[in-house]
């Protein structure tokens, strides 16, 4: 794995825990979900009350921030956090669609496309190839497993996924 390479995962792996750390630190405050807890006709809510504003600002500024630490410029950490948070409402409006609870478990579904939006939209500025984006999707995937039970065990995470 290249530098590049495991410069998007990290910067990814920031983008989907900042809003877990912001739940932590703020607890309910600024809770406002991104769907404003609209339902639509199947009964179901858009992507749920744990998709919340408070996180995506929290994924944005935690990771442009990132970004510049790396050596990166902001606006490419703002990109991966905007391509992690629409993979991770995508899974989400899915997992609503299949009557799942939120933050219930779907492998792969919870994990794909959060990494593979920001890997696959990001190739050219971080200079990867198809097999490049696959590893870092791979690595993601066994990276948010881990840390998701490290959270729990902390008591960061309310599950272990």
């Amino acid at each position: 794995m290249s530098y590049l390479s495991f410069h998007l995962l990290l910067l990814i792996i920031i983008a989907n825990a900042a809003p877990v750390l912001a739940r932590v630190a703020f607890d309910e405050k600024y809770a406002l979900p991104v769907d404003f807890g609209k339902r639509l006709p199947d009964g179901e809510p858009v992507f749920g009350g744990s998709k919340t504003w408070r996180g995506v600002i929290s994924s944005l500024l935690l990771t442009s921030v990132a970004g510049v630490i790396l050596g990166h410029t902001m606006t490419t950490g703002v990109l991966i956090a905007s391509y992690a948070v629409i993979g991770d409402l995508f899974s989400s409006f899915i997992k609503r669609r299949l009557h799942m609870e939120p933050s219930s478990m779907a492998p792969l579904l919870d994990q794909v496309p959060e990494s593979l939006l920001p890997a696959i939209m990001m190739m050219g500025a971080f200079k990867l190839d198809l097999v490049a984006v696959a590893i870092v999707v791979f690595c993601f995937i066994i990276a948010e497993l881990i840390l998701s039970f490290i959270f729990f065990k902390l008591g960061v995470r309310n599950r272990p996924y």
